[in-house]
């Protein structure tokens, strides 16, 4: 009981009128005050930041995007901007904001909230958490982006309250972030769901990769820029200005032979790193979000035919449909976790 009354103390549930079943006492019901609180999410995206402000039931009450330089102090001092403008975004009155949750696409140190390496950020073993509590007096929660979109899908995406999931993002690069049981699974090194760094054949063996992974330079959104960038050349066609990811993809669906065979070969190395996944951990559900997933909606389809006979058992394999606020949605759960041992927003 003592628990229950302080939960009601904080207001983040409420009692509802109770009721009486057949032949038993009244019972008393409560019910999730999500309107109580705001949370602070913010996804780090490098050259362009997102942030939110949403209740704990996952409203978002108000969201920005903030382009910033690439460079140390400037991407912190654009941050600063960033939380400082969702501080004073409009809210109830009686609101409070709870947390700031911050997903960074790089390397984070957690439970200290160091961001080791951010490349995109010019950031290294940057003290993230203890700069931000220092200025703002709030509690923060550091943690890698992909890791946040996982925990965002666990508990606002179409696959709710699953066991055990593993988001995977493609984009730039390849990532994934693992939950099992509600929790960020994160390894011994926090290196858990650096799926970009598997290696996709032998002739990656001995190879050294620095800032970005064997498997995302042949299958993240710039590993089949440059491959199609590649087969132009090899054919001798020229190579537009304007080339990325997307633009093959759209030369894919048009019929064009030498896109095809780009994106059935990046489907074949996708195929294999989701195998490896399902074969370790045996997930539940695997969530693909990420610029790439976007770019190819038809991108499951041929990844599960690939699959479906190789396999002991196949999870279901989703895309997301959360999309960019997948990592600020996690943030929610994040910080109502570390601050509230007794809530469960699936409960």
């Amino acid at each position: 009981m003592r628990l229950v009354d302080g939960l009601i103390a904080e207001d983040l549930v409420r009692p509802l009128p109770s009721v009486a079943p057949s032949g038993g006492r009244p019972r008393a019901l409560l019910a999730f005050n999500g309107t109580s609180f705001s949370v602070i999410g913010i996804d780090l995206g490098g050259v362009k930041m997102f942030g939110t402000v949403a209740d704990l039931s996952g409203n978002i009450q108000f969201e920005k995007y903030k382009s910033c330089k690439d460079t140390n102090s400037e991407s912190l001092t654009c941050l600063f901007e960033l939380i400082e403008e969702l501080i004073n975004a409009p809210r109830p009155e009686t609101q409070r904001i709870r947390g700031i949750g911050i997903g960074a696409a790089g390397v984070t140190k957690n439970p200290e909230g160091v961001v080791e390496w951010a490349p995109s950020l010019g950031w290294r073993n940057l003290p993230l958490k203890k700069i931000l509590e220092e200025r703002y007096g709030l509690p923060v929660f550091v943690e890698n982006d992909v890791n946040l979109a996982a925990l965002g899908e666990y508990g606002f995406g179409s696959s709710k309250g699953a066991s055990s999931l593993v988001c995977i993002s493609i984009g730039t690069g390849i990532g994934s972030g693992i939950v099992i049981n509600r929790a960020i699974y994160r390894g011994f090194h926090q290196a858990a769901g650096e799926i970009g760094y598997l290696l996709p054949d032998r002739n990656a063996l001995k190879m050294k990769y620095h800032q970005f992974g064997a498997l995302d330079t042949v299958a993240s959104g710039s590993g089949i820029a440059e491959s199609g960038k590649k087969r132009l050349i090899d054919l001798g066609f020229p190579v537009p200005e304007e080339f990325s990811a997307e633009y093959v993809f759209e030369s894919a669906a048009k019929g064009q032979s030498w896109a095809i065979d780009v994106v059935a070969d990046a489907i074949d190395y996708f195929s294999l790193a989701i195998a490896s996944v399902i074969a370790v951990l045996d997930p539940e559900v695997i969530v693909l979000g990420g610029g790439v997933t976007k770019s190819s909606d038809g991108l499951i389809p041929p990844i599960i035919e690939r699959l479906k006979d190789s396999l002991a058992t196949l999870p279901r394999i989703e895309k997301s449909i959360l999309g960019t606020r997948a990592t600020v949605l996690g943030a929610i759960i994040l910080v109502l976790d570390v601050t509230t041992e007794y809530i469960s927003v699936n409960g």
